[in-house]
């Protein structure tokens, strides 16, 4: 685990800023190892880990459960967010730039929470998602507080056709009087994909303008996945 921030560093960044402004997704390759993927569905069933437990089924949010961590963060989990938060902090602000917005996000992740946690916003969001079969994640945004970080990850920690079938990760977008857009992202195990929390900048014939985003999961037909989310604010 001492090498991830040079995994993180070493990832095409400009491949990723070009997807993101073209599809308004990002796909990493593989960033977590089989056995750090292992290691953290095993964590699931470690309740003190955790600090609250959501069953997705009782709130409409489409059936299946997923659990937030609980400071301190595990290890991994903290070295992910640590890590990505300034190569999408940089993202962010040419975002926030080229939107007009006085927005500016600070270059380090603590300086970021402070903000968050001295606007009331103290809970970790990192958490991991489980679905068996028949479970589904209905299109939402991950909004918890005024404080927002444009940008999360969600990392695919089951191998898809050998633990589970079908569970793909799909975000829609609703740009200015046009139809929606759906965009399926097919992930490896270890995987991650990056995408905006909730809106991301087109560029148009009169300049950029703001359009919509929101994520699922389509329907597991078999087995388990487990996905680790990496949301960069805290909740309130």
């Amino acid at each position: 685990m001492t090498d991830l921030p040079s995994r993180v560093a070493g990832l095409d960044w400009q491949r990723v800023d070009g997807d993101l402004d073209r599809w308004g997704a990002a796909t990493t390759g593989p960033l977590l190892t089989a056995e750090e993927c292992r290691g953290l569905t095993a964590a699931y069933g470690d309740g003190p880990r955790f600090r609250s437990t959501v069953v997705m089924g009782r709130h409409g949010y489409g059936s299946g459960e997923y659990r937030y961590f609980a400071y301190p963060l595990p290890d991994l989990v903290a070295g992910l967010r640590e890590a990505l938060y300034a190569p999408l902090a940089a993202i962010a602000n040419r975002w926030a730039e080229r939107l007009g917005d006085g927005r500016r996000f600070p270059p380090g992740l603590d300086e970021w929470l402070a903000e968050c946690h001295a606007a009331g916003q103290r809970k970790p969001t990192p958490l991991i998602l489980k679905y068996g079969p028949g479970d589904y994640n209905r299109l939402h945004q991950d909004l918890y507080g005024e404080h927002v970080f444009p940008l999360q990850a969600a990392i695919l920690l089951s191998e898809p056709g050998g633990d589970f079938t079908g569970g793909e990760f799909v975000l829609t977008e609703q740009r200015p009087r046009q139809q929606s857009r759906a965009e399926v992202v097919s992930l490896a195990r270890g995987e991650a994909v990056i995408f905006p929390v909730n809106r991301r900048p087109v560029r148009g014939s009169r300049g950029d303008y703001r359009t919509a985003m929101r994520h699922g999961v389509s329907r597991l037909r078999s087995g388990e996945r487990y996905t680790l989310g990496i949301i960069l604010h805290d909740a309130a």
